[in-house]
């Protein structure tokens, strides 16, 4: 299983690839795998709208559940990534790259030390599968 080492993770599977001060979301190779085929996906914010951490930021439902996904720290939305909507399979084929789900601009950069780097959150995997 996939865990880039540039990304911060949450304990909820999102994760954020900081450039600057634009944080880009998405969930994980680890969420997509259990979800399995993902069928459906609406990304519940608009840009220009501020969401708090924790704040919902998309519903994702797959044959076999459905999820919410949450921001990793606060942001101003800049950017939703609309090809999803019509093909949310991306986010099994390529959910760190092709399958990002917003951009924004982060309010409170000290939010970012409160998440998982690489090996947290691969620890944090591999704790939950037995």
């Amino acid at each position: 299983m996939e865990f880039p080492a540039d990304l911060k993770y949450t304990d909820n599977d999102e994760w954020i690839r900081v450039e600057g001060d634009i944080g880009t979301t998405g969930i994980t190779n680890y969420a997509q795998d259990q979800l399995s085929d993902i069928v459906y996906l609406e990304i519940a914010t608009a840009v220009g709208e501020r969401l708090e951490k924790g704040e919902t930021l998309a519903e994702v439902e797959s044959v076999k559940a459905a999820a919410y996904i949450y921001m990793p720290v606060a942001g101003i939305i800049t950017e939703i990534n609309e090809e999803l909507a019509d093909t949310p399979e991306m986010v099994n084929s390529s959910p760190f790259d092709e399958a990002w789900m917003v951009k924004y601009e982060i309010i409170d950069p000290a939010e970012l030390e409160g998440l998982l780097d690489m090996t947290a959150y691969e620890k944090h995997c591999q704790e939950r599968e037995h």
